[in-house]
């Protein structure tokens, strides 16, 4: 006997397994990646996620050539900044979801609409190499003419995070262009990204730096010879956001993945790969001062979007083309 199933059933079948369904886009490394999607998964049984791993720059060219078709594919964005985020809010490319959850967070940690929210915090100060004879404890300390030609920083021309930070130091009343002005005057090297900051403090070559806190501080801890300091300043900071495409098929999958990621069990998640738990009331992993010594300095997406042109072309001024 043959079986049939009606062009509206169909639909609604195909429809159904769709919904069980749900696509990420995120640019966390590959481990971290699969540890969320697996421990969401299992808190959400029945929901699958198929996700797509690349670095934030690559991960957005390959949503806007998708837009430009016609065809974005993910459900939800899980990239590095506020500031990406903000842009596509602006353009109307996010869904607006006030999130349960999001009582438990400062306010300056997601977007008053909805349209994204932090997942984590990490930091950037100073690190320098052990064998120094002073230790530094505030940004200022960076542009004395006594350690002239020996700091190294990320350039915000390569990186998303050193853009973040030019912007939040140059918008303090106390630091502004002028500290960016000081550290030209004395031979600040800015050239790539965290990773190559580090290795040159690491080695002696460069013995103070401006790098992301996990960099430093987790290789401290397999005994490379520095050490890391929350400047008395403040720190800058990116917050790895969670936000849902306005074009997303899958609202209300959508909508659990950014619950999870920001309740207690997916704080905790973050709090185990070792990371700053954006949600307050979390610890902090080892290493690590308490989160209330952690002072964060002001930060505007909105504002940091719209000088972040004009901000690259004046560092470029300042220290060259990366």
């Amino acid at each position: 006997m043959k079986s049939f199933v009606t062009s509206t059933a169909f639909a609604l079948l195909a429809s159904t397994a769709m919904a069980d369904t749900i696509t990420l886009y995120t640019s966390q490394p590959n481990a971290d990646a699969q540890r969320t999607v697996d421990a969401f998964m299992a808190a959400n049984p029945g929901t699958e996620v198929d996700w797509v791993r690349d670095g934030t720059t690559k991960l957005m060219a390959r949503l806007r050539a998708e837009i430009a078709a016609g065809n974005p594919q993910p459900d939800v964005l899980l990239i590095a900044d506020t500031v990406t985020l903000e842009g596509m809010a602006q353009e109307g490319l996010l869904t607006a979801y006030q999130s349960p959850e999001a009582k438990d967070y400062d306010a300056a940690l997601y977007s008053a609409d909805g349209y994204y929210h932090s997942t984590k915090l990490i930091t950037t100060g100073i690190v320098y190499n052990t064998g120094v004879d002073t230790a530094p404890t505030s940004w200022k300390d960076l542009s004395e003419a006594s350690i002239k030609g020996q700091i190294a920083m990320p350039s915000p021309l390569y990186s998303g995070a050193a853009l973040i930070h030019l912007a939040t130091l140059t918008g303090n009343a106390t630091l502004g262009w002028d500290y960016y002005k000081d550290l030209a005057a004395h031979e600040a090297r800015a050239q790539g990204g965290n990773g190559g900051t580090f290795k040159a403090v690491a080695s002696g070559e460069k013995p103070y730096g401006m790098v992301v806190d996990f960099l430093a501080i987790r290789n401290k801890a397999q005994g490379s010879p520095v050490d890391f300091v929350f400047p008395e300043e403040g720190v800058s900071y990116v917050t790895e956001p969670v936000a849902i495409m306005s074009s997303a098929k899958n609202i209300d999958g959508a909508e659990k993945f950014v619950d999870f990621l920001l309740s207690s069990e997916g704080q905790e998640l973050v709090l185990d790969m070792g990371y700053i738990p954006a949600r307050n009331g979390m610890g902090v992993p080892e290493g690590f001062p308490a989160r209330e010594d952690i002072k964060l300095m002001a930060f505007d997406p909105a504002e940091a979007l719209a000088n972040a042109e004009a901000n690259k072309a004046k560092f470029s001024e300042l220290f060259g083309a990366d």
